[in-house]
């Protein structure tokens, strides 16, 4: 199974990081010192993926932008003798190539993807990831590499999953089935946002998939839901019934960008992991803790 391309839909209006997002995509909102949307795209570098396909809308181009170079900026860099700085604005432009498609409406992430057809319908077999959730891995791979690790050995399209706790599964699409290997799942059903209560599984889908391009003729049956929107999950769940489906408990850490905790959350721990402001920056937090 080659996988060499990651598709991110980044169309969506970003409301819940509103006011923050009116005038800036939420993908370009920082943490520390880079936008979520560069984690995004460094996350499938690691699994040695080198092409990425934004599914955007027309107030999305700086998106795209940010990984392009910048020559204005680059010279005064240059000139001013910051080559560090220079350095990580090169990283940013050197990382992938980068390919766009339009979704004109956004009407879910099922219809996003099936955006991409014409761009990696060709392919075997590719990635997909949200633009505003973010996973690391201390030691070990997490999201994409795990996912293409595992999807590889098996021969099997998957979906990364993470325990969530029973009060909060109408949050999410909910993975059932049967662990076939430690933290592999041999998914027997898929249902999105169930009411608390109605499912036993607690397994979260959260936003990382490994496909191959037979999704695209599933989503063609998925019938729109409220709002006119087209579930990726919908589809998984008829490739689950017809062909198999794996799902993977993700390792390492995962910080939702759109939500305000975990947004500030995540700009702590990058900030920590910085040599040269964490004790400067741990110092202030105990204080502001304290106060």
């Amino acid at each position: 199974m080659d996988i060499r391309k990651v598709v991110i839909p980044v169309a969506g209006w970003g409301t819940r990081s509103v006011p923050a997002s009116k005038n800036i995509p939420k993908e370009m909102l920082p943490i520390y010192d880079k936008p979520v949307i560069q984690y995004i795209v460094e996350e499938a570098v690691k699994a040695g993926i080198r092409d990425v396909v934004f599914v955007a809308s027309q107030n999305k181009k700086v998106v795209e932008d940010h990984f392009d170079y910048n020559p204005a900026l680059e010279m005064v860099l240059r000139e001013a003798g910051k080559t560090a700085l220079l350095d990580k604005v090169l990283h940013a432009a050197e990382l992938v190539n980068i390919m766009s498609v339009r979704q004109k409406k956004q009407l879910g992430l099922g219809h996003a993807v099936l955006c991409a057809r014409e761009i990696v319908g060709h392919d075997d077999a590719f990635a997909c990831t949200v633009g505003d959730d973010l996973m690391f891995g201390e030691n070990v791979p997490a999201g994409i590499p795990q996912l293409v690790k595992v999807a590889q050995e098996h021969n099997m399209p998957c979906i990364g999953v993470m325990e969530v706790p029973a009060d909060k599964v109408n949050r999410y699409g909910i993975a059932m089935g049967d662990e076939i290997e430690p933290g592999i799942i041999k998914v027997s059903g898929l249902v999105e946002k169930p009411a608390v209560g109605t499912v036993s599984s607690r397994l979260a889908i959260v936003g990382r998939y490994v496909l191959t391009s037979d999704i695209f003729s599933y989503l063609d049956k998925v019938k729109p839901g409220a709002g006119g929107e087209i579930q990726l999950t919908d589809a998984l769940a008829m490739r689950a019934a017809d062909r198999g489906l794996l799902a993977v408990k993700m390792n390492g850490l995962r910080f939702d960008a759109g939500d305000w905790v975990d947004y500030l959350a995540a700009n702590v721990y990058f900030g920590l992991r910085d040599e040269k402001i964490h004790d400067d920056l741990l110092k202030r937090i105990r204080s502001l803790v304290q106060a």
